[in-house]
């Protein structure tokens, strides 16, 4: 098994922001594994979704936990260390080891909270491509992820075309639905209006909003998961119990799993950093700063695309990458789409798929 340790990249440059607010300087903390190449051009950057962070994977030293996508990268895996230099980098406004609203606002003393600034995916890429700087990384031979991460392979090929030569995209969308924001804003209410949320200066009262975040999260989980992948794992199945209890305690089998995935949630992921990341979901939309013509605002990309769909993710459907696939063939982008029959939901970008898995694998072969 290989053991990671987390680096800490100190940027010291400026970072405007879209908002028009400013991060004077900030920390990234990042992992890596491979080497990177004499000419620096086998270098990978992996973009982490909402409640995911840098460590990809391996084992960490410090906590022992598993990187969330270790079954994807490493020796002898579909992206293969071997011969890549992969790079996992936590987004500012996260809660796992960058500059975010629990860091130390530098002009009080004080963490941030909710005075730190609300960002974008733009805000992001921006500061990835100057972490890029700071690795020699002039650029990327890939730029790949999943649900929010993909979001960010396809700003950086807007943003940077001239820094990425392929883009892979997982289970995405070029701008989120209603639904999708309304379900966001569901779970933002539910931390704001928690009794121990003080807006958002929570660090200094010594508490913490717990039942806000826990419900946030299991809210969130079910919209993972698929109706087909619940009921075969849950059912009606009653917890430890032959009938029902007749009050508000837990009876199914599905109220205690989504219990524990809320709790456990919420004590390793700050409040703060959740409201502002989904606010980073809502903004996202290339098509609006290009008067809402997708294909307009792709007009400027020079990667080779792969994106891939899973046939029971309603909360990012197929019709969303379908849909940008269309844009990006009316530029003539070379890409390629595979829409993948899971029963897993949106979850199944993070799965095991075989088939899934030779997809990544075969085009990471084609780059060598």
């Amino acid at each position: 098994m290989i053991y990671t340790e987390d680096k800490i990249c100190q940027i010291k440059k400026p970072l405007k922001l879209k908002s028009g607010e400013v991060l004077e300087s900030y920390n990234l903390t990042y992992e890596t594994h491979g080497v990177l190449s004499k000419n620096s051009n086998n270098a990978v950057l992996v973009c982490h979704a909402l409640n995911a962070s840098h460590h990809i994977a391996g084992i960490r030293k410090t906590t022992k936990d598993l990187g969330w996508w270790d079954n994807m990268i490493g020796p002898g895996k579909p992206i293969d260390t071997d011969s890549f230099f992969v790079i996992g980098v936590n987004n500012i406004g996260s809660c796992f080891g960058s500059t975010g609203p629990a860091s130390i606002n530098p002009k009080t003393g004080k963490p941030y909270g909710s005075d730190f600034p609300l960002l974008t995916v733009e805000d992001w890429v921006n500061s990835q491509a100057v972490f890029a700087d700071f690795l020699g990384i002039k650029k990327f031979v890939a730029i790949i992820g999943g649900s929010l991460g993909g979001m960010q392979v396809l700003q950086w090929s807007i943003s940077f075309p001239d820094r990425l030569e392929n883009a892979i995209i997982i289970a995405s969308t070029a701008r989120l639905t209603a639904q999708n924001i309304a379900f966001n804003e569901i779970a933002r209410r539910a931390i704001i209006t928690d009794k121990s949320f003080h807006g958002g200066d929570y660090y200094s009262e010594n508490t913490f909003p717990n039942i806000g975040l826990s419900i946030a999260r299991m809210l969130a989980h079910i919209t993972y998961l698929s109706q087909d992948g619940m009921t075969e794992k849950f059912g009606r199945n009653l917890q430890e119990k032959k009938d029902y209890s007749f009050s508000y305690e837990i009876d199914f089998q599905i109220e205690s799993y989504l219990r524990y995935q809320g709790e456990k949630f919420s004590h390793k992921f700050d409040a703060n950093s959740y409201l502002l990341i989904t606010r980073v979901l809502d903004y996202f939309d290339p098509a609006g700063e290009a008067n809402g013509d997708l294909v307009k605002a792709l007009k400027v990309v020079k990667a080779k695309f792969l994106l891939i769909s899973f046939t029971s993710d309603w909360r990012f459907s197929p019709s969303h990458s379908k849909e940008l696939v269309s844009a990006l063939l009316e530029n003539n982008v070379q890409v390629s789409y595979s829409e993948i029959k899971s029963e897993y939901g949106h979850d199944s970008f993070l799965l095991e798929d075989p088939g899934y898995h030779e997809l990544i694998r075969v085009f990471f072969s084609n780059m060598l």
